[in-house]
């Protein structure tokens, strides 16, 4: 009887097998992008970076394995707490497969704790700290789009060898901000200028005028904005009321998106040298992608949001190519396939995680240069990514073999 228990018992399981299977086959693959949908970052991530996620869905064809691919996003209020809690719910309880994005770099290094301790891969397009591949990297992570590094490395030393050799800085009070800051004062001083002073501002501040004091006296010909998104519009709208410019002082983005700059003008703007990976009107491939996303929202993409539809077209084609979800054969997929689309041309992921590919130098257009409203930059220079990104042989992160 016992045997014939044993014999019933394998006979249900091995017939379950096939269940099983079949329900593994129908349940979707879900990607997570943990977003700001309602603070300062909303317009340069939060719904702009869900469309582009949804995009590279629809383009890949809605499946993948023969299972339909979900998009769940989620807003995290720019709280590493809530981001760190939702990533959490969604590997444990949802069944996310990977985070395509978390956008600011407190909450992105608070998700990459729990994909570490998950083994759940993250890729992140909207968070710019240099620490996410040093000393915070981790095996499943990788930075698609830029850093403080590289922003500091094109944006920064242009300005200083374009004459702005002192420099007072204004920087977001977190992990973003600081690290942009010490890049960026680094560069100015290896290239021969000098950092006269620096101030902390709070995230999402609407009252800059005690910092702009600050710069103001301090006389440095520079004042360099390490903030992003709502607080950087706010710094340079608060900056032409006090005069700034006409006081011989000029102002340096560090992090500026094209949402800003369609939010402040040309006429605020023109002359303004900033870096980024991304502009929708570089060449056919850009635009046409791009008129395809103002279609569906009415504003152009920014570089964070063509990064996030490029992770993901990524992301799909390595599991396709793996035959898996799997995070070890999806990882090594990723890493063995370059990157070429138009966001990127031979593009790779480095041990670190870093998405190697060259960023761009722009200058806003002056008003009568332009010829719309979205027409805003020229570009001065292409910088490839081995001068822009850190050499991984100096990199801190321990997966690099030394």
């Amino acid at each position: 009887m016992k045997r014939c228990a044993v014999a019933l018992a394998a006979s249900v399981a091995l017939a379950a097998l096939p269940l099983a299977a079949a329900a593994q086959q129908g349940e979707p693959v879900r990607i997570g992008l943990l977003l700001d949908m309602s603070s300062l970052y909303a317009d340069i991530t939060g719904i702009g970076s869900e469309t582009a996620a949804k995009m590279a869905v629809e383009d890949f064809g809605g499946k993948v394995l023969g299972r339909p691919i979900e998009v769940l996003a989620a807003d995290h209020q720019n709280k590493p707490d809530i981001a760190s809690a939702k990533a959490r719910e969604w590997f444990d309880n949802e069944h996310v497969d990977a985070l395509l994005d978390v956008a600011a770099s407190a909450t992105a290094l608070a998700a990459m704790n729990v994909a570490k301790e998950k083994n759940k891969i993250i890729v992140m397009s909207g968070p710019g700290a240099s620490s996410i591949t040093g000393e915070a990297c981790i095996p499943t992570s990788v930075h698609w789009v830029y850093n403080t590094y590289a922003l500091a490395h094109t944006t920064g030393k242009a300005v200083v060898e374009n004459g702005g050799k002192s420099w007072f800085f204004i920087a977001a009070d977190y992990a973003f901000g600081a690290q942009l800051e010490k890049d960026t004062a680094d560069v100015v001083k290896a290239s021969g200028g000098m950092v006269l002073g620096e101030v902390k501002a709070p995230l999402n501040t609407a009252d800059f005028s005690s910092f702009l004091l600050q710069a103001q006296a301090s006389k440095a010909k520079i004042i360099g904005l390490a903030n992003a998104g709502g607080d950087f519009i706010n710094a340079v709208k608060q900056a032409a009321e006090f005069g700034i410019a006409q006081g011989g002082q000029n102002l340096a983005g560090l992090l500026v998106y094209i949402n800003d700059v369609h939010s402040l003008g040309l006429k605020a703007t023109q002359g303004m040298m900033l870096s980024a990976a991304f502009y929708w009107d570089m060449n056919d491939a850009t635009r046409a992608w791009s008129k395809r996303f103002f279609a569906k929202l009415g504003k152009m993409p920014n570089m964070s949001q063509a990064g996030v539809y490029s992770s993901t077209m990524h992301y799909l084609a390595a599991v396709k190519a793996a035959g898996t979800t799997a995070t070890e054969p999806v990882m090594d997929a990723m890493r063995k396939m370059p990157v070429n689309d138009f966001f990127a041309r031979n593009g790779h992921i480095r041990a670190d995680g870093l998405m190697l590919h060259d960023m761009y130098l722009f200058q806003v257009k002056k008003p009568e240069e332009s010829t719309g409203e979205w027409d805003t930059y020229k570009l001065v220079a292409t910088v490839p990514g081995e001068e822009a990104f850190l050499p991984l042989a100096q990199s801190k992160c321990p997966l690099v073999k030394k």
